[in-house]
């Protein structure tokens, strides 16, 4: 009898034995199986990220892209546009140019000398021209009822002339080159040359 109840007691350590290898194994399987399972949720969780990345660096790479070549394009555009002005102002500048040979040119010469002179009463002053108008000077002084001082003035490319009274601290600008400029803006604006 003493055999049989070793023998059934190492029966039961078998069995004990066998029953934690069965739920080691068993719990073995189960850990393989998380641990598996967690790599593969957080290989895609770095998969979609990396997606994401290079989504998002390939989308800020096409939007620089864009933004360059926009602003390659707006550049182009300005630099176009600032030629076509200069253009119309450059023939805008010889039509007046033209202009300063008739005698129409004549009569607005001295109409401006007028405005200039009501403007100054009988203060004295003194009468800017351009190099070609200088000949006109006396009768241009004329209209004034205070002493006049005439001088030539290199920056009058153009025609017309100024008048500066400097006891009232005025200059009363009446030259086309001035009052073509002044045009400039409005034309920029109007003409339809913007660039967005």
């Amino acid at each position: 009898m003493p055999e049989n109840k070793t023998d059934n007691f190492l029966k039961a350590i078998k069995k004990y034995a066998n029953a934690q290898k069965t739920a080691m194994e068993s719990e073995v399987r189960q850990l393989k199986t998380e641990r598996l399972k967690e790599a593969e949720e957080k290989a895609k969780r770095d998969s979609e990220r990396l997606k994401k990345d290079k989504l998002y660096e390939t989308h800020n790479r096409r939007t620089a892209m864009l933004a360059s070549k926009t602003q390659e394009g707006q550049k182009k555009l300005f630099i176009e546009r600032s030629k076509m002005t200069e253009e119309v102002f450059s023939l805008a500048a010889e039509k007046l140019n033209s202009y300063t040979k008739t005698a129409e040119y004549s009569e607005k010469l001295k109409n401006s000398a007028k405005e200039v002179a009501e403007l100054f009463g009988s203060r004295d002053c003194v009468l800017f021209l351009n190099e070609r108008d200088l000949g006109a000077a006396d009768s241009l002084k004329a209209y004034f009822d205070g002493s006049v001082e005439v001088k030539e003035d290199k920056t009058i490319k153009i025609g017309g002339l100024k008048g500066y009274c400097e006891s009232m601290g005025i200059i009363a600008d009446e030259t086309l080159d001035t009052k073509l400029e002044a045009q400039r803006g409005w034309f920029v604006e109007n003409a339809g040359l913007s660039v967005l």
